[in-house]
């Protein structure tokens, strides 16, 4: 789940690590939505066994922690036995790329609950340390691993489970809404989104800013295309998805690809969907990039564009890109798992659903 997330990254409301957060009493309050969380894990794990999936583990500690723009890392030393110097590691924000190397390596269907970081994060529904359910099929397409989030939250909810947020309510054991990002635009927005995506490889910032402002969407000057496609997309489109049952958004703009595979039939989007319920995003998903020279090219663009944004710069997992030439056709999906068991157990905040807060004391 490795883009731009709903909600605010940073908000001044975030849920902050407040202290004493193991007091009895404020165990035992949290204790009930904790063993709903346990029971979640479970029955995950008991429902990929059930589909001959295999559960992986693999390093918390890569040498790339993932290019996206949006999203900043914790970097650490690792020093070898008798080594002085030392080198530059990260705590990954996905398992991404060591899975996909497993895949490149022969294994089918793999998944993995694994803890990931992402500094600088933390609201209600953000923390830097948090858990990630991750799984990929080999020679399988998108609408494969859409089909598997479905099954498997459906099988977790249990018959009758409902999803609840800020009021609403989503039933994900009734069949899931599909609904493509223009289409989304158009009806929660009023924007057509293709307009602006004539040149996929130069998205047109102008036209897409002038829709925007035509539905009173606010845009700064130095708003890039992705600021206001993102921005129409918070206040907009992200509200009124999820709101009965689970929305797949899918089709997104080739230029939010990401790490996903170009639409045969349509260069100007990309095979990404990302899963959402009461408003809230669950998962991000992707017929995957298999191509080494285009992947090295988004990664290029997107540590040129990381630049601009922080200043920060991480390195090109080289291996990586050596292993994606031979890794078949593929498809994959990220899920937040604490988001969740926040919906299952109607908690308002991501705190409320962690055995324990990351503090700063």
């Amino acid at each position: 789940m490795n883009d731009t997330p709903s909600g605010d990254r940073q908000s001044s409301g975030a849920a902050s690590a407040g202290g004493e957060w193991w007091r009895a009493d404020r165990l035992a309050e949290k204790l009930p939505r904790l063993r709903a969380r346990n029971r979640a894990a479970a029955g995950m794990r008991e429902w990929f066994s059930a589909h001959d999936f295999v559960e992986v583990e693999t390093p918390a500690l890569q040498i790339s922690p993932g290019l996206e723009p949006q999203l900043r890392a914790f970097a650490t030393r690792l020093f070898e036995p008798f080594e002085e110097n030392g080198q530059t590691l990260y705590l990954h924000t996905s398992p991404e790329f060591a899975m996909k190397k497993l895949l490149a390596g022969g294994m089918e269907r793999i998944f993995q609950l694994s803890r990931v970081w992402r500094n600088a994060e933390r609201s209600a529904l953000h923390h830097p340390e948090f858990t990630m359910l991750e799984w990929y099929r080999a020679r399988a397409g998108w609408r494969d691993i859409a089909s598997d989030c479905e099954a498997l939250v459906h099988d977790v909810a249990g018959k009758g489970g409902l999803l609840h947020r800020d009021g609403k309510t989503c039933d994900p054991t009734r069949n899931w809404e599909f609904l493509s990002v223009a289409d989304a635009f158009c009806r929660d927005a009023n924007i057509d989104l293709m307009e602006s995506l004539s040149d996929p490889a130069a998205p047109d910032r102008d036209v897409l800013a002038e829709a925007a402002k035509r539905e009173s969407i606010r845009i700064a000057d130095s708003d890039g295309w992705d600021d206001i496609f993102h921005r129409i997309m918070l206040e907009r489109v992200e509200p009124s998805l999820g709101g009965v049952v689970p929305t797949v958004l899918h089709s997104w703009p080739a230029p939010l690809a990401s790490l996903a595979r170009i639409d045969p039939a349509d260069c100007r989007l990309a095979e990404r969907f990302e899963v959402y319920a009461c408003g809230v995003e669950l998962a991000n998903g992707f017929g995957e990039l298999t191509d080494p020279a285009e992947q090295r090219r988004r990664f290029e663009a997107d540590i040129e564009r990381k630049k601009s944004l922080t200043g920060e710069v991480y390195p090109i997992d080289e291996e990586f890109l050596s292993a994606l030439g031979s890794m078949p056709e593929s498809a994959g999906i990220a899920l937040g798992f604490d988001r969740l068991v926040m919906l299952l157990t109607g908690a308002p905040t991501i705190d409320d659903v962690l055995w324990a807060p990351v503090t700063g004391s």
